[in-house]
């Protein structure tokens, strides 16, 4: 298979390229599993069913559980996911990797 010459690139180029890998990776599977649920859901309907009455699942809701800590004060947390705290946006602009933060 033809393709990119890694060997040329860059390594944030590289770094870019693992990331939307994985992006793409991700959407994938989650398209495949949407589609999946809904050829499911659909069998289901027609024996006169919903999914969730077959399978016993109750759709709980679950927090994500924090992905960053700061460094300074460990009471603050972030999960990675929607608006960064201002101790994020703050590190990021003075350089940091936020990784470096990871719990």
């Amino acid at each position: 298979m033809g393709g990119i010459d890694l060997s040329s690139l860059s390594k944030a180029e590289l770094i870019k390229l693992q990331k939307d890998v994985t992006k793409a990776i991700d959407s994938f599977d989650d398209r495949v599993r949407q589609e999946a649920l809904a050829e499911l859901e659909s069998k289901a309907k027609e024996l006169g069913f919903s999914l969730a009455e077959l399978t016993g699942a109750k759709k709980a809701k679950t927090k994500n559980p924090p992905k960053y800590k700061n460094p300074e004060n460990p009471d603050q947390t972030w999960t990675g996911r929607g608006r960064q705290p201002e101790w994020i946006k703050a590190a990021k602009a003075a350089g940091q990797d936020i990784e470096a933060m990871a719990i």
